[in-house]
């Protein structure tokens, strides 16, 4: 993901509107996207108002910038935001930014979700309207304060002229604007009129970290309550009128095609409206998702397999190896690391491997369309609003301003809603529906018809010198791009700069350096997934080094410490988690079990990280984590409980894809069906997880994706600490551990 990011440009405030709408002071701020620059309506229009008025009014592109804040004549503050919530912070951190310049308490603060529009609501790091990369923050953190610090400025400035005073006379708190001397007041809903007349100052002044008020706060979400009391929507609770459920069968084969089944047996089951079918899929369109299903049961649906029937996870790797044998682009290549590795005292060479995976989201993905009067309507919960909208438009034939994306509260997105195939399978089923439609994946769907993590394989190789430090380290990655797909511009000379994320920058000083890709692709669709590049190299990376820390008989604290003297960040959070877990202390003893502490650190997403795990391992070879201990310093923080949140789910989620998750093939089939065979850690199992965080004013760095990547090298290197076995492939449950 990060791999599109663009560097955030300079935002002037020149480039900023202010409009005067119904009844309030409308603040726009530019955030600009990837490619070509959009048109800019440099005056206020009735369209651009009307935008801002309602979030879900559809206007043609460049019209206006791609975010608005609007305050009321009731001082209601209002801003649309161009993220998604899914269950990362987002609806909490962004206004956060915006009140504390704006200097309103944050439950003054309404959300309303921006409409689908690339041009006006680009994420600048991204590129595209888009939810992921832990960019959320790091997107919005100048661009979201500015704007509430120029809308301050305004107000206090309309405020200083009706008393005829010196503005700087003059201090905004909690919506309202006082006159020191005089302790006259006027609270922002009887200034916005006249501050939407007057100019837009050049330039504005933000806080100084130590003034802040909510910035580095903690802070309750503000999605908490509806999301407990079950008032929340997500878009599997759209309901709309005479709408029909859809349960659906697509190809179990990849490539195959529907071939045939009953109608008349699937009609004849009470509350089935109507059957679709389309080249590589049915669909059984019903009252409710049980007859739904009933009626899917009685179609018995046939398929055409196709060329991929024969298809094994055994033939997709022995591809992907013979490829990885042949040189790749080159990534990075500082010196002459073949050079160096021949003429070194020892060589350790391995081969790591990482399997398929799925998304599994809680919530598996889901549509609902209505197609009617020449308007396209969804209702979904999607990282990616303006591909969504673009999907629909292409297969409808309808021009963007008639495709109305309603966004909704996503239960998990993980990569899963940067994708738009369930969206455009649904589309396809309303083009012959009578009706609207709802079309909600089983769970067996969403993980037999998901867009995987790719399998990759890594050959590394590295030279000590006669004091056992490297003197030449050499990685080739092996597996498919997803950026060849999902922005193909992004890959240069060959390169996907996500699949070689944590490889190419590895920290360590060592003088001879090569990185190379091979890009290797099979009839399997592949996709981002939680910690995207980083997930993949950061555990080849820190299993690798700890390879040759162990053949240096070193400790692997102090073998990283000696190689990371030139990155004191990455030093300080490695050597806090040491000392928080008691690295050098030893671990309690459980009778009958190993015990092994293991650690990993990393730089992904603008932060870094540190992670130490503690194990155990039974004589049947089943793996315990007992405690998970992790530094990170991600530069400023906004909202510190957010942050911790984050990496305690990310280390749940990497710890369940390290220790059980793979999605495997046979005839052509993915074998997973269900939470039975694709298992997620359960409250019971998880460990105890401490999180430290470092105060910094470095520029806020990501936090959704890091937890998840940092995990499965300090499990598995705590393994090996355990039982002086190296694991090189994933998941730890394809090992025999057994005493």
């Amino acid at each position: 993901m990060n791999a599109v990011i663009r560097s955030l440009s300079e935002q002037s405030t020149s480039r900023r509107l202010f409009l005067q709408g119904s009844g309030g002071l409308l603040l726009g701020f530019a955030l600009p996207g990837f490619g070509a620059e959009q048109p800019r309506n440099e005056k206020p229009s009735e369209a651009v108002v009307g935008q801002a008025t309602s979030a879900m009014t559809q206007e043609s592109a460049g019209l206006a910038p791609n975010a608005f804040i609007r305050i009321d004549r009731a001082g209601v503050v209002t801003l649309i935001i161009h993220k998604v919530e899914m269950g990362q912070g987002t609806f909490t951190s962004l206004p956060m930014l915006l009140a504390e310049e704006l200097a309103v308490d944050l439950d003054r603060v309404k959300l309303e979700q921006a409409p689908a529009d690339n041009a006006r609501y680009a994420d600048p790091l991204l590129g595209g309207q888009v939810t992921g990369g832990s960019t959320s923050i790091r997107a919005t953190w100048t661009p979201l304060r500015q704007a509430g610090a120029t809308a301050r400025t305004l107000l206090i400035s309309a405020a200083a002229q009706q008393w005829k005073v010196d503005p700087s006379t003059c201090v905004a708190r909690n919506g309202v604007v006082t006159h020191q001397a005089s302790n006259r007041t006027l609270n922002y809903g009887e200034l916005v009129d006249a501050a939407a007349q007057l100019p837009v100052p050049k330039e504005v002044t933000l806080k100084q970290p130590k003034d802040f008020t909510l910035i580095g706060k903690a802070h309750q979400r503000l999605d908490s309550p509806e999301k407990i009391n079950g008032q929340a929507r997500f878009g599997i609770d759209v309901r709309l009128p005479n709408m029909s459920v859809a349960a659906i069968a697509i190809s179990p084969v990849l490539g195959g095609k529907l071939q045939a089944g009953d109608e008349n047996q699937a009609m004849a089951v009470k509350g089935v409206r109507q059957v679709i079918k389309l080249d590589h899929a049915v669909a059984v369109l019903a009252d409710h998702m049980w007859a739904a299903k009933q009626g899917l049961a009685a179609l018995s649906p046939t398929w055409n397999e196709g060329a991929n029937a024969t298809l094994t996870t055994q033939t997709l790797v022995a591809g992907l190896r013979a490829a990885s044998e042949k040189p790749g682009a080159v990534a990075r290549n500082d010196g002459q690391a073949d050079k160096a590795i021949g003429a070194a005292t020892r060589k350790v060479e391995a081969i790591y491997e990482m399997p398929y995976l799925a998304h599994a989201t809680m919530e598996p993905v889901n549509c609902t369309v209505d197609l009617r009067d020449g308007l396209c309507e969804l209702w979904v919960g999607t990282q990616v609003p303006a591909l969504a909208q673009g999907v629909a438009a292409k297969i409808t034939g309808y021009p963007l301003n008639k495709v109305r994306v309603h966004n909704h509260y996503l239960g998990g997105g993980f990569g899963r809603r940067l994708e738009t195939d369930f969206i455009a399978l649904a589309v396809e089923i309303a083009k012959q529906a009578r009706g609207p439609v709802k079309v909600v994946y089983s769970r067996e769907d969403d993980i037999q018809h998901d867009m995987y993590r790719p399998y990759y394989l890594d050959r590394m190789s590295a030279g000590l010198d006669d004091k056992s430090l490297p003197v030449g380290w050499f990685h080739r990655i092996t597996g498919s791009s997803i950026l060849a797909r999902f922005a193909p511009a992004a890959v240069q000379n060959g390169i996907d700069s996500d699949a070689v994320e944590g490889a190419k920058d590895q920290p360590y000083a060592i003088p001879n350096v090569r990185v190379e890709y091979v890009r290797h692709e099979s009839p399997v669709p592949t996709a981002f997934w939680r910690g995207v590049g980083a997930t993949h190299n950061i555990w080849v990376v820190e299993s690798f080094i700890d390879e040759l820390a162990a053949a240096a008989k070193q400790d692997p604290l102090a073998y990283r410490q000696g190689l990371l003297k030139n990155q004191p960040r990455m030093r300080s959070v490695l050597e806090l988690a040491a000392n928080k877990a008691g690295w050098s202390k030893p671990l309690s003893a459980i009778e009958g079990r190993r015990m092994g502490r293991g650690l990993s650190v990393q730089f992904a997403f603008g932060s870094y990280m540190s992670q130490v795990a503690e194990i155990s391992v039974g004589a049947d070879g089943e793996v315990q984590v007992h405690r998970v201990v992790c530094a990170v310093d991600c530069g400023h923080i906004v909202n510190p409980d957010t942050v911790i949140a984050q990496i305690e789910s990310g280390v749940v989620f990497g710890l369940s894809a390290a220790l059980w998750n793979e999605v495997t093939f046979d005839k052509g089939r993915v074998q997973q069906n269900n939470f039975t065979d694709y298992r997620v850690m359960r409250i019971n199992e998880a460990p105890t997880i401490e999180v430290h965080l470092v105060k910094s004013n470095d520029a806020p760095g990501g936090i959704g994706e890091p937890g998840t990547s940092a995990i499965a090298p300090a499990l598995t290197n705590a393994i090996f600490a355990a039982t002086g076995t190296r694991l090189r492939k994933l998941p730890v449950t394809a090992t025999s551990l057994k005493a």
